[in-house]
């Protein structure tokens, strides 16, 4: 039975709230392998990440892949494992927080909440959690700075299958991406600032590397605007940082499978840069606005052992955003701009004192 059958009645003169939702990719429950499986099974079943024929990529998933890949990608997900759980849902979880009082201190009274296109909390349940609680208007935001169909568009469609099961719809926004917001922009070039002033200033024999997460060559040929996307943000980032064109190198990391993917990759150009003379490099991950497996493993792990094994001396990860608060009050201009023109109850201007304690809070610090 479809779930607006017994929706709620509706409640005349109940107040009509906005609510905010940031998405992103998603999580296994545990670093252990059925919980690694389960997530793999949901996230590589999805049509738009991998747009193969689904009768032979279905033979090849539950043949091979799930079979295989979970315990070797559950003990990596143990080497970044926190106290709090997955790295990526504590940062995305305080992000929502900070969000929420950064939108609040600026006399936006939202709901802000946040969700998982694959594994928990799902985008239907948060949905559902969102409008039970009186949201009328949602603005769905992606945690994707460069769109792509495997990202932003399936938590787009996520969302909209959800609209499918509501008799009584909210009104609903998206953020289609913000690969050139001048926060955002700044934001990024401010951290890469601040690891400088602690470990040196570049040098004729260093590199700023900027990998992004790779999609395959495919994607782009039909007509995905991604990498055109990656192409401009590493380009703004290095005119923000004063870098000419020979100091940065934009790159793509995670390759899967044989098919050619974006180019050029990031573990051959690490080791490449390393063979050249170039001794010192500092990687960041301009298109992860959290910390993840992709980037504390992939990138802070891996890529220094193979910039070291191919004769570099010195490897930075510089990290993601994560609650910085300039990205949060990016954040916040993003989703504000997307606001405009929806009714906000104004509340009482938060304190400074307030704020801190809100932040306190978020990052479960006593405040």
């Amino acid at each position: 039975m479809p779930s607006y059958l017994t929706e709620p009645t509706y409640r005349h003169g109940s107040p009509a709230l906005t609510g905010v939702l940031l998405i992103n990719l998603g999580t296994p429950e545990a670093p252990s392998a059925p919980a690694v499986r389960r997530y793999l099974g949901e996230f590589l079943a999805d049509p738009r990440v991998v747009e193969i024929p689904r009768l032979l990529w279905w033979a090849i998933l539950h043949g091979i892949i799930l079979n295989v890949r979970p315990r070797r990608s559950a003990a990596k997900y143990a080497s970044v494992w926190t106290s709090e759980g997955s790295p990526l849902k504590v940062h995305v979880e305080r992000q929502a927080k900070l969000l929420r009082g950064r939108l609040g201190l600026a006399g936006q009274q939202v709901r802000v909440d946040y969700a998982m296109r694959y594994g928990e909390p799902s985008i239907p349940a948060t949905l559902s959690r969102l409008k039970a609680a009186g949201c009328t208007r949602l603005l769905l935001l992606p945690l994707y700075p460069q769109y792509a169909a495997s990202t932003t568009a399936t938590a787009i469609d996520a969302a909209c299958a959800w609209l499918q099961t509501v008799r009584n719809q909210p009104e609903v926004r998206t953020v289609r991406s913000f690969a050139d917001h001048p926060g955002y922009i700044e934001a990024l070039a401010a951290s890469v600032r601040e690891h400088w002033a602690s470990n040196g200033r570049p040098t004729s024999s260093y590199r700023l590397v900027m990998s992004f997460h790779g999609l395959p060559r495919y994607a782009l040929d039909r007509g995905d605007p991604y990498h055109c996307e990656c192409q401009k943000t590493g380009r703004l980032l290095a005119e923000a940082l004063g870098l000419a064109q020979e100091q940065y190198q934009i790159c793509f990391q995670s390759r899967f499978g044989r098919a050619e993917w974006l180019q050029p990759y990031t573990a051959p150009t690490l080791r490449a840069l390393a063979r050249q003379g170039v001794q010192k490099v500092d990687v960041i991950c301009p298109g992860f606005p959290a910390d993840c497996l992709e980037t504390l493993e992939e990138i802070a792990i891996e890529g220094k052992a193979t910039f070291i094994e191919a004769g570099g001396r010195e490897y930075n990860y510089v990290a993601c955003l994560n609650e910085r608060d300039d990205w949060i009050r990016a954040l916040a201009d993003i989703a504000a701009s997307h606001l405009q023109g929806w009714p906000t109850t104004t509340p009482p201007d938060l304190s400074s004192l307030e704020l801190s304690a809100l932040r306190a809070r978020a990052l479960g610090a006593p405040s």
